[in-house]
C-alpha cells in the first residue's frame, strides 16, 4: 500500500516550538498575555487594520461580534447556503435566524443578487465567506449593505493571503473573522481572531470577550455586563507569532501548491478550480475540483477511488439548508448541486511533487 496522502498538516518548525517553550517557561504572571499582545499586533499589521482581538475560535470570534451589533431574537442574518455550520451557529445561538442564499457557480461564494433578494426589514447583516480561500464580490456586496444600511461582516476563517483588489480578506467589512484550526494555513492549534477598524465596535467586542469587564472599570473583578470567555491561551499565541514571522512563506507555498494542481489539471475540460480573476489573489487554502453535470462523476466516486489509493481527501461542504435543524431550500441550486460532484484535495507545505501527480492521477483515470 502506498503512503498515505493526508488532505492537510500544519507547518510546525523549531521556531514555533521555542516560541510555544518560552510561553510554558515563562509566560505567566505579569507576562500572561505577552505572546498574545504580540501576535494581535503582528496580525493586524498584516492585515492593515487598527483593532484585533485573539480568540479561542473562529466561531467565538464571530459569536461576540455579532453580539456587539446587537444581532439577536426576531433578527435575519443572510449568508450562503454553502459553508461549515460554524459560521451559522452564532447567529442561531442569539436567537436570530439564518438566511440561506444561493452561491455563483465560479467562485462557490455569496450571489450578490440573491443577498439583496433576500432582504427584508428583519435583515440585520450579511455574512460574506470567503469559502477556500475564493473570494465574495465585495464591492457589490458592500454597495448593497450601504444602500439598505446593513453590515457586512466577513467571515475569512479560509481566506488567510487572499487579496480582492489590494485589500486582504478580512479587512474590508464592519468587522472580519479567522480560523486557526490545525487544518488552516496559518495554525495556533485551535484559535481565531476578531478584526475591524471600528474602533467604539472594538471596544465593545473587547469589554465581551472579557467576561464583560471594560478596559476602563477599576474596580477588580467588576464586570459591566454580561460577557463571554472567547480567549486564546498565550501559548496557542506564542506558536501564531512564529507562525506570522513566516506567514509570506506560508501563503506562498500554498499557492504553488495550487499552481500544481491547476497545471496538471488543465488538460480535463470538465473540471473547474478555485477562480484567481483579475485583480485578484487566491490565498488558495483548500484546492477543490468541480466536474461538470455532464461528466457524471459524483463525490461518491470521487471518495471511492481515493480511498482506494489511501488518499485522505475532504467533501465540499453539504448545503446548510439540507441540514434536519434547519429548513430546506431546494431552489438554491448551485449549493445543492456542487457539492455533489465535487473534492477538495490535499494540500499542505510539505506535499510532495510525486504526492500530487499521484492525487491528480486518480482524477485522470476516474475521467477517462
Amino acid at each position: 500500500m502506498s503512503n498515505r496522502i493526508y488532505y492537510t498538516k500544519p507547518s510546525i518548525t523549531d521556531l514555533e516550538v521555542s516560541y510555544a517553550t518560552d510561553a510554558a517557561k515563562n509566560g505567566w504572571g505579569d507576562r500572561c498575555y505577552d505572546y498574545i499582545n504580540r501576535f494581535e499586533a503582528a496580525f493586524k499589521q498584516h492585515l492593515g487594520v487598527k483593532y484585533a482581538i485573539a480568540t479561542s475560535s473562529c466561531t467565538g470570534a464571530l459569536h461576540m461580534g455579532m453580539a456587539a451589533l446587537g444581532i439577536g431574537p426576531g433578527d435575519e442574518v443572510i449568508m450562503a447556503d454553502t459553508n461549515w455550520i460554524a459560521t451559522a451557529s452564532p447567529i442561531v445561538h442569539l436567537g436570530a435566524k439564518p438566511i440561506f442564499v444561493d452561491i455563483l457557480e465560479d467562485s462557490w461564494c455569496l450571489d450578490p443578487i440573491q443577498v439583496e433578494a433576500a432582504i427584508t426589514p428583519k435583515t440585520k447583516a450579511i455574512v460574506a465567506v470567503h469559502l477556500y480561500g475564493n473570494l465574495c464580490e465585495m464591492d457589490r456586496l458592500l454597495v448593497i449593505g450601504q444602500k439598505y444600511g446593513i453590515p457586512v461582516i466577513e467571515d475569512a476563517a479560509e481566506a488567510i493571503g487572499s487579496v480582492y483588489h489590494g485589500k486582504r480578506a478580512g479587512s474590508m467589512g464592519k468587522f472580519g473573522t479567522f480560523s486557526f484550526h490545525g487544518t488552516k494555513t496559518l495554525t495556533t492549534g485551535e484559535g481565531g481572531i476578531f478584526v475591524t477598524n471600528d474602533a467604539e465596535l472594538y471596544e465593545n467586542v473587547l469589554t465581551l470577550s472579557n467576561h464583560g469587564r471594560s478596559r476602563g472599570q477599576t474596580k477588580q473583578f467588576w464586570p459591566d455586563m454580561v460577557g463571554f470567555k472567547y480567549k486564546m491561551s498565550n501559548i496557542q499565541a506564542a506558536i501564531g507569532c512564529a507562525q506570522m514571522e513566516r506567514i509570506d512563506e506560508l501563503v506562498s507555498r500554498k499557492r504553488e501548491v495550487f499552481a500544481k494542481y491547476r497545471k496538471q489539471l488543465t488538460q480535463i475540460s470538465s473540471v473547474s478550480m478555485n477562480p484567481e480573476s483579475e485583480g485578484i489573489v487566491n490565498g488558495a487554502w483548500m484546492p477543490t475540483v468541480v466536474f461538470d453535470l455532464d461528466a457524471n462523476i459524483s463525490r461518491e466516486k470521487l471518495q471511492m477511488a481515493f480511498s482506494a489509493d489511501n488518499i485522505d481527501a475532504r467533501v465540499f461542504f453539504w448545503p446548510l439548508s439540507d441540514l434536519d435543524m434547519f429548513s430546506s431550500v431546494e431552489s438554491n441550486v448551485n449549493a445543492w448541486s456542487i457539492p455533489k460532484r465535487s473534492i477538495n484535495l490535499p494540500s499542505y507545505h510539505e506535499i510532495s511533487d510525486e504526492d500530487i501527480e499521484r492525487v491528480t492521477g486518480v482524477i485522470k483515470k476516474l475521467y477517462r
